[in-house]
């Protein structure tokens, strides 16, 4: 069904970035935030993901953590409660244990909602967490990836750190001989992309979503060259042998589930 934008009730229909058609919202939830149309994957929240992928009911979060104002930059503290009333998470980082189709994991989810995914001290220590009880516990870890942003300003070097950090408990947890599967999803970004997004064993990304370090724009900038037609999309990933796989996102809690199997 069509509709000008102009004459969409505000929350009733939603237009697609990918063929600019008006969705129904209802319809939305029912085909897992796909455009019905060109298949375009919606950006959704943690909870939202979390209910896709894992076995309902399997999921124990790790106890919260709350972000600190370490060179007290002038608004964090009232910025980090927006994001949390907007989205119900205490940081970007949704963390702790799960189940997929029967099968135990250690699962963090960064969420591009709470602050454009930046990666501040909470969310680098939640994921050293995550990887350290996975290790102790013989778990593979599950991460989805979705941020836009890198280190978080706010905190400057504090934040900087995290990306060194994750990366070490990465490799402690590789050296143990456990698989981690890493899910990038539209965006991913900046320090995310740069430390433990890209080191998954395995890498796999949604249709579409947009993957590297600095975006097309200021790579163009920089280089001062024409980009070729797709870069830094799932899809030339694939092509150049940065990705694993591409899988659509009725289909990842399967496909996860199979891969976890095959690594247990």
């Amino acid at each position: 069904m069509m509709m000008n934008l102009e004459e969409a009730p505000e929350g009733l229909w939603t237009r697609c970035d990918g063929c600019a058609q008006m969705v129904f919202s209802k319809e939305l939830e029912k085909t897992g935030f796909l455009c019905p149309t060109c298949g375009h994957h919606f950006r959704i929240g943690a909870f939202q993901r979390l209910a896709m992928l894992v076995d309902e009911g399997s999921f124990t979060p790790f106890p919260p953590l709350v972000a600190a104002n370490p060179l007290d930059f002038p608004g964090y503290e009232q910025k980090i409660k927006q994001a949390q009333e907007q989205t119900g998470l205490d940081d970007a980082a949704l963390v702790g244990k799960a189940a997929i189709q029967n099968t135990d994991c250690m699962l963090a989810i960064v969420d591009f909602s709470f602050m454009g995914g930046s990666m501040g001290s909470v969310v680098g220590e939640q994921l050293v967490r995550c990887f350290e009880r996975a290790t102790a516990e013989r778990l593979p870890v599950v991460v989805v990836s979705g941020g836009g942003g890198g280190a978080r300003m706010q905190e400057g070097v504090f934040s900087l750190m995290q990306m060194a950090k994750t990366v070490q408990a990465v490799g402690r947890h590789s050296r143990a001989g456990l698989l981690f599967v890493s899910i990038l999803t539209h965006p991913t970004m900046g320090g995310v992309y740069a430390s433990f997004a890209a080191l998954g064993d395995i890498v796999l990304a949604e249709p579409g979503a947009l993957i590297g370090f600095a975006g097309p724009r200021i790579v163009a900038e920089t280089t001062r060259e024409k980009l070729p037609e797709g870069f830094q999309t799932a899809e030339f990933a694939l092509e150049h042998g940065l990705i694993d796989a591409i899988v659509p996102r009725p289909q990842l809690a399967q496909y996860v589930s199979r891969l976890l199997e095959w690594h247990r």
